[in-house]
């Protein structure tokens, strides 16, 4: 079961949509302290800062698409995840260290060359998103 009470990864994004780079990103987070909070802005149809301007899924699609992603590799919400609506965070400050980590994880080029962009594109193209 997720405990609220055990040391957590956060991971903080806007998942439009959740792609197999994002799910290397999760296995990652996991494997530091066995369970993961994936935060979702709250982006839909509006901007998300700094040339982030296309985001077409809704709350209830990120949901599915991260749920449905990670059940592909066995993973079931509420137990190794949770999901967690956040307003559109834009920026995150914080003062002295407190006890975080701020880490960015690099992977091989054919992970790192999986983009949402080229994704949304696609799907419009094959009519699959407006």
């Amino acid at each position: 079961m997720f405990d609220r009470k055990k040391p957590t990864v956060q991971l903080l994004g806007r998942w439009q949509p959740w792609h197999d780079g994002h799910q290397e990103l999760f296995k990652r987070a996991l494997q530091k302290t066995g369970q993961v909070i994936i935060q979702v802005r709250d982006v839909q149809g509006v901007s998300a800062g700094m040339g982030h301007d296309d985001n077409p899924f809704d709350w209830d699609q990120v949901c599915n698409n991260i749920s449905e992603g990670l059940a592909k590799d066995g993973y079931k919400r509420g137990i190794e995840y949770e999901i967690m609506l956040v307003p559109n965070i834009v920026n995150i400050t914080f003062g002295r260290g407190v006890g975080y980590v701020f880490e960015e994880e690099s992977f091989e080029e054919i992970i790192e060359d999986i983009s949402a962009t080229k994704i949304r594109k696609k799907m419009r193209e094959s009519g699959d998103l407006k």
